[in-house]
């Protein structure tokens, strides 16, 4: 902790002296940021790093596995979270990310071992359709590539899981809101991003743009123009 207390120190004495007047501002006028970032826990995973963002840039919120319960009565951190983005402060992106050597996802691989952290457990269910994925699709996967194509599947399943929550699910209908699925991979230092045409995760490359999971384009499953004219 004394490290970190020198840390501190720096922020005050430095970090915070450099960037005085964005903080002012911050401070005067409120967040805006650009995106919600939902990612796992893990210490080595630091969203901010990643996307290099500044103070007021990037809403997170961190868990173990980068899981986004289904929406349901039950009220939940991520739920609140999700809605106070979308509907407060009018974020358009939405970034589930997952990494390599994810231990939430080993842990998923060997439910037995989390006998003694039943809530952990119980956490890891809103992860059980990627674990079925996995089972089924990729039988003859071992050890860290098993734990790779689980933690990719993940991110897509908790996609999925988003699109439940009713602040998205309007927001989708509307075509205000993207869906981005990341997964950064530490022993390389690269992000690969899903492209929702293709349902692969592709390398992050600065000269082609992004792959989108789920770009913003309104969807609406009935015809207003049909209505409208029985309506008349």
């Amino acid at each position: 902790m004394n490290e970190f207390l020198g840390r501190v120190f720096s922020f005050e004495k430095q970090v915070y002296r450099d960037q005085a007047a964005l903080y002012s501002k911050l401070a005067t006028d409120g967040q805006s940021p650009k995106a919600l970032m939902i990612s796992c826990a893990d210490s080595r995973i630091v969203p901010e790093h990643i996307v290099q963002a500044e103070p007021g840039d990037l809403f997170v919120c961190r868990n173990a596995g980068n899981i986004v319960p289904p929406h349901a009565t039950q009220n939940g951190g991520v739920t609140s979270t999700v809605e106070y983005a979308v509907m407060a402060l009018g974020v358009r992106d939405i970034i589930v990310c997952g990494h390599s050597d994810c231990g939430a996802m080993k842990g998923l691989m060997n439910l037995p071992a989390l006998e003694k952290m039943p809530n952990v457990a119980a956490w890891l269910r809103h992860s059980h359709a990627a674990s079925n994925v996995v089972n089924e699709c990729y039988p003859d996967l071992e050890g860290t590539e098993r734990v790779r194509a689980l933690s990719l599947e993940n991110v897509v399943a908790q996609l999925n899981n988003l699109r439940t929550h009713p602040s998205v699910a309007a927001g989708l209908a509307r075509g205000e809101i993207s869906l981005h699925g990341w997964f950064v991979d530490i022993h390389e230092g690269v992000v690969l991003a899903l492209d929702g045409q293709s349902g692969a995760f592709v390398k992050v490359d600065e000269t082609r743009p992004l792959p989108i999971a789920v770009p913003a384009r309104q969807r609406l499953a009935a015809d207003r123009g049909a209505h409208l004219e029985a309506a008349e």
